[in-house]
């Protein structure tokens, strides 16, 4: 055999080899099978947790929904003092000095952006969460994720119907327009060969490194280990052509039932999920984050989250609508209570952009809308900074 030719062969024998390779890694998942993301079981080995410094006063009192807000002392607060007339506030500040002489509305580290906010507001008011609804936001009045033509969280959370919001399943992002979401069939799949090529060509993006990091936290936070992520009946695994699709940044509202669905211990673990992880050695006697000074990480760190707050603080975006919408409209059919279909958890999470907005706000009859977005409703600013006009009437 003439040398050209056994090269030519061997050429084609490498290429063969090569597709045959990405054929097998983005291979279609087995159709129909079910998650096991309905408990969350990370385990820490915090000496001692938290203690409860959470407690939001007056709970126990009102009959208005509750606004949680978690914030840092650089957002301004003079904006929500209006909404005390619609809402229960429950303001956190993720970066003020803890006081050790009260109870009241403190985080026991700034982890995880409004995350931590969140959950403290969760495990230390659980018994007492309100039945008119919860409803979870930012710190910043003006921001780009507000999805309103002049980006007013304000505006947005006065017209919000809460009522209406829960009616379907319990849950419901703040947002309509679909962009800086994963809504779109487009977006690849967060275990997908072409996004882990993609965080490799853009080491500086943590919207990549988030979406990667994926489908590790979801197995870390409701696999029992790491060896076990393959239960009988349903995966705790995504694969690589699996995609969680949600809506963006984090703001959003929920009932008491869907918060309970959830034990108070689930709660627990995932806050513990994120101090773990933290930049910081481990986790000192109180179970709060030692100092910034570096080091080894406490044991459970290796399924914990991403030390980068960026990172973390996105993945939690998207464990939300999973831990929060109703159990019963996550079912396959002739499934069990204890799987949630990935199918129907996408479409309930990225609903049409006119349908939301009619829902959520009022702004029903829209023209010229399509399933993600309606034209005049929303518009992601460059840069992701809110325009000047925003600024000089008063935004920041």
């Amino acid at each position: 055999m003439r040398r050209r030719t056994r090269r030519s062969l061997l050429h084609l024998a490498l290429f063969a080899g090569i597709l045959s390779l990405i054929l097998f890694l983005n291979r279609p998942s087995s159709p129909g099978r079910p998650f096991a993301w309905t408990t969350v079981t990370y385990e820490t080995t915090a000496k001692q947790l938290p203690e409860a410094r959470g407690q939001c006063p007056g709970l126990t009192q009102t009959d208005k929904p509750v606004l949680v807000v978690s914030r840092v002392t650089a957002d301004a607060s003079d904006w929500l003092a209006p909404l005390a007339e619609q809402y229960h506030l429950c303001v956190y500040t993720a970066d003020a000095a803890p006081d050790p002489r009260s109870t009241h509305l403190q985080v026991p580290a700034n982890r995880g952006h409004e995350s931590m906010g969140y959950l403290t507001f969760l495990i230390d008011n659980y018994a007492q969460l309100p039945a008119t609804g919860m409803v979870f936001v930012h710190g910043s009045r003006w921001a780009w994720h507000n999805d309103a033509p002049d980006y007013d969280n304000a505006a947005l959370l006065a017209a919000l119907n809460i009522s209406a919001a829960l009616a379907p399943w319990g849950y419901h992002n703040l947002r309509c327009d679909w962009s800086v979401s994963t809504c779109s069939p487009k977006t690849p799949a967060q275990g997908s060969l072409e996004l882990s090529m993609q965080s490799v060509l853009e080491p500086w993006s943590a919207r990549t490194a988030s979406d990667v990091a994926l489908p590790g936290a979801l197995a870390s936070l409701f696999g029992k280990d790491q060896i076990s992520l393959e239960l009988e009946s349903a995966r705790v695994l995504l694969g690589r052509n699996d995609a969680v699709r949600a809506q963006c940044c984090a703001q959003f509202v929920v009932s008491r039932e869907s918060v309970w669905q959830h034990t108070r211990d689930e709660y627990v673990a995932l806050r513990q999920w994120l101090l773990d992880g933290s930049s910081s050695s481990s986790s000192d006697d109180n179970g709060h984050p030692a100092g910034r000074g570096g080091g080894r990480r406490s044991p459970s760190a290796s399924r914990a989250a991403p030390r980068d707050d960026r990172i973390a603080g996105r993945i939690m975006s998207y464990v939300w609508h999973i831990l929060f919408i109703r159990r019963g409209a996550l079912r396959a059919d002739g499934g069990s209570a204890a799987a949630i279909d990935l199918e129907r958890l996408n479409g309930i999470a990225c609903p049409r952009a006119d349908e939301c907005y009619c829902r959520l706000y009022g702004r029903c009859n829209l023209g010229r809308c399509s399933a993600g977005s309606c034209l005049g409703q929303y518009q992601l600013p460059r840069d992701f900074k809110v325009p000047a006009w925003v600024t000089e009437k008063g935004g920041t």
